[in-house]
């Protein structure tokens, strides 16, 4: 059973008014075992989308590849516009080594209410993923019922992606479930009824296009 534990702690600026929440690297990132095009930071897998989206929404000229100066340019960016990465799992067990989040057992979560008090700035939580099993909703939500928390989350929007929001601290928190950033989803976005839309009228419109169209409002 390999003890697949996060390699990065979370990066938060003191201004950052947004959190992007994930899960977990791939198990290669814990055991610094890179390839080529990976970047040794929050969702630096070669194979990972998010930076991908980013760079092409802001034109960030982003390098990748394993070296200092591509962590450097995205925790500059993060920086520069009040961005924290947070992910829920802290550790988990698999069988099989690999990043598959319906893998993970004997989960170790983080402490996300803890960590939003001590970061009263943080208005909006970015979830890569969704409410489906073992995903950075699902753990959200299960994180509240383990502490015994009285946080309920309040549906704003079902359509994707699904926006909620909750209290705490009579501070009102936002949740945004976004498409996630990795090619396994590429299959749900061509079952939606948007994407075949707009596929329609332009050929040439891809995934990352729908991503781009996405996250750009809530980046």
């Amino acid at each position: 059973m390999f003890h697949h534990t996060h390699p990065f702690k979370p990066f938060i600026p003191e201004n950052a008014t947004k959190l992007i929440v994930g899960t977990l690297p791939p198990p290669r990132f814990t055991k610094g075992e890179f390839k080529e095009g990976d970047v040794n930071f929050c969702y630096g897998s070669r194979d990972g989308l998010l930076w991908i989206v980013l760079d092409n929404i802001f034109e960030l000229d982003l390098k990748f590849e394993t070296t200092e100066a591509a962590i450097k340019q995205r925790k500059d960016f993060l920086e520069k516009r009040g961005i924290g990465i947070c992910d829920m799992v802290e550790s988990s067990k698999r069988e099989k080594v690999d990043a598959s989040d319906l893998g993970m057992q004997e989960v170790e979560l983080r402490d996300m209410v803890g960590i939003l008090e001590e970061n009263p700035n943080i208005e909006t939580l970015l979830f890569t993923g969704g409410n489906s099993k073992n995903g950075p909703e699902y753990f959200f939500r299960r994180h509240l019922k383990e502490i015994e928390s009285d946080i309920k989350l309040k549906v704003i929007s079902n359509e994707v992606p699904r926006i909620h929001q909750f209290v705490l601290d009579g501070r009102l928190i936002k949740t945004v479930s976004l498409t996630a950033p990795s090619g396994s989803a590429n299959r749900a976005i061509g079952s939606m009824e948007l994407y075949k839309q707009l596929k329609q009228k332009d050929k040439d419109f891809n995934t990352i296009d729908f991503r781009v169209m996405q996250y750009r409002e809530w980046f």
